[in-house]
């Protein structure tokens, strides 16, 4: 018997959204994730995954906020989950769905909601510290055996930072990773939201800014693990990446972290769940997923990387959860600061003072 046209179109209707619902994509930052797992993901739920890497949260906000993204999980950083939840981004979770949220860690948790409150929207995927990364030999053979390596005297001191141009020096291409650290080397507050205040910050990054080789939030990584580079303000688990790949690769690269002993950023990246996600049932499915122990710390034990679920620190290894680069020590953790969003009007100024910086005029 001939199928009625209507009955063709509903069926064809109902075998895509079938297709559908076995397809879940994730938008994560680069080199964050022991790709193991996604398989692993896919063995164990039947749900391809389709994963792909950003490397600023400029970049993923501007996708947010334009909408319809077609991302099921996204990982923005706190301070920006904050203002795209204040924009209608994203989704309430489905907690009846996350039974693995038993496992997260109420010390974070209480931190992350400042950005999320009660954290409805997101959980803990890593959290962090921005310092500073160094090649030991390089920055001691430049500056001498008391080079300053735990303190943004570093990076900020134009005398310093002269001498290690010879060396090359990479930066976050973050300005609220940035502005704030020189806040704190000024003694201002690093969360400070006056514009006056935050104008501080250009004569001090523009007296640097010459013996800065490049901006960019991935590449130090290599650079600093193939000995390219000599120092670089990154995210803590970056740099540790870098330390171990210079370890594997046995090139004689030394390369150290250290939280700047003025204070150091605290982060906190969460993955959410956009509001137009085309699949959230399966998002769902890979962040309960991701909340299992033994998966949460197979992604710290590849990426050096803090995170926010208690119960897989019985799974990590030791030179993850005994390195206090990456646990920090109780009286480091107090020395850490936090940083929330700036409104549209202080953004744009923000966003005009870093394109300055980065182009020197």
């Amino acid at each position: 018997m001939k199928t009625p046209l209507l009955s063709f179109t509903a069926t064809l209707a109902l075998l895509a959204t079938a297709a559908q619902a076995q397809e879940v994509r994730v938008y994560n930052w680069s080199d964050y994730i022991d790709e193991s797992l996604l398989e692993k993901f896919e063995s164990e739920t039947g749900i391809d995954l389709i994963y792909d890497v950003f490397d600023s949260n400029e970049v993923l906000e501007t996708k947010m906020l334009a909408g319809s993204s077609g991302y099921d999980v996204v990982v923005p950083t706190g301070s920006f989950l904050q203002r795209q939840i204040m924009a209608g981004a994203f989704q309430k979770l489905d907690k009846s769905k996350l039974p693995n949220l038993e496992n997260m860690w109420d010390v974070i948790e209480e931190r992350t909601a400042q950005y999320d409150p009660d954290n409805e929207y997101s959980v803990n995927y890593m959290w962090g510290t921005t310092g500073i990364g160094v090649n030991v030999a390089k920055v001691k053979e430049v500056l001498g055996e008391d080079a300053p390596i735990d303190s943004l005297d570093l990076i900020f001191d134009p005398a310093n930072m002269e001498k290690l141009a010879a060396c090359g020096v990479y930066f976050l291409d973050a300005p609220t990773e940035v502005i704030p650290a020189v806040l704190k080397y000024i003694g201002e507050d690093p969360d400070s939201k006056d514009a006056e205040v935050i104008a501080k910050t250009e004569p001090v990054l523009m007296a640097v800014r010459p013996y800065i080789s490049k901006f960019h939030s991935s590449e130090y990584i290599n650079a600093l693990a193939n000995g390219d580079i000599c120092v670089a303000f990154g995210w803590s688990g970056d740099v540790l990446q870098a330390r171990d790949r210079a370890a594997e690769a046995d090139n004689g690269v030394e390369v150290a972290y250290n939280a700047p002993k003025e204070g150091a950023l605290m982060w906190f990246d969460q993955m959410a769940i956009p509001v137009d996600a085309p699949n959230p049932d399966a998002a769902h499915t890979f962040l309960n997923f991701i909340m299992d122990p033994e998966n949460m710390a197979a992604a710290s034990n590849y990426v050096y990387y803090a995170n926010g679920n208690e119960a897989s620190q019985e799974f990590l290894n030791e030179d993850v959860i005994e390195d206090t680069a990456i646990y920090p020590d109780a009286e480091t953790l107090e020395n850490l600061y936090t940083f929330t969003p700036y409104d549209q009007r202080l953004n744009r100024d923000v966003t005009r003072l870093w394109t300055k910086v980065k182009s020197g005029a």
